[in-house]
This record gives C-alpha cells, sequence and structure tokens, in this order.
C-alpha cells in the first residue's frame, strides 16, 4: 500500500463524503477510484450504472460464500 497525495480541498470532500456514506476517509477515497476507474472504462454508462453493477456483484458474491 502507498500513499497518495491529494489537495486540502479534495481532503474536506472525501471526509464530507464519508461522514454521509458511512465508509472510512479511506473507504471513500477507494470508492471514488474504484467507479472513476470503471465509469473511463464503460463511458457509455452513467455513475449510477456503474455503481449498481458493482453492488450487484458484491451482493452475489457475498450471496455464494454465504451459500445461499
Amino acid at each position: 500500500m502507498g500513499i497518495v497525495n491529494i489537495d486540502d480541498d479534495l481532503h474536506d470532500q472525501l471526509r464530507k463524503a464519508c461522514k454521509v456514506s458511512g465508509r472510512s476517509i479511506n473507504a471513500q477515497a477507494a470508492f471514488w477510484i474504484r467507479i472513476g476507474m470503471l465509469c473511463e472504462l464503460e463511458p457509455g454508462l452513467t455513475f449510477y450504472e456503474v455503481a449498481s453493477r458493482e453492488l450487484r456483484e458484491a451482493v452475489r458474491a457475498d450471496d455464494v460464500r454465504a451459500g445461499t
């Protein structure tokens, strides 16, 4: 794991967003990075389509692990 330097304004936005989302600052940053990468890879999809697809995949993976 490495350190990523971001400007103070973005860090403040992360801090605000993590309170709303219930994520840690690091988890919020990772979420934004992951969704941003996926949006660049799938430019025809909206943010909500990408986020919904990721959520469906995560739920399916958890269902498989739980044996349901």
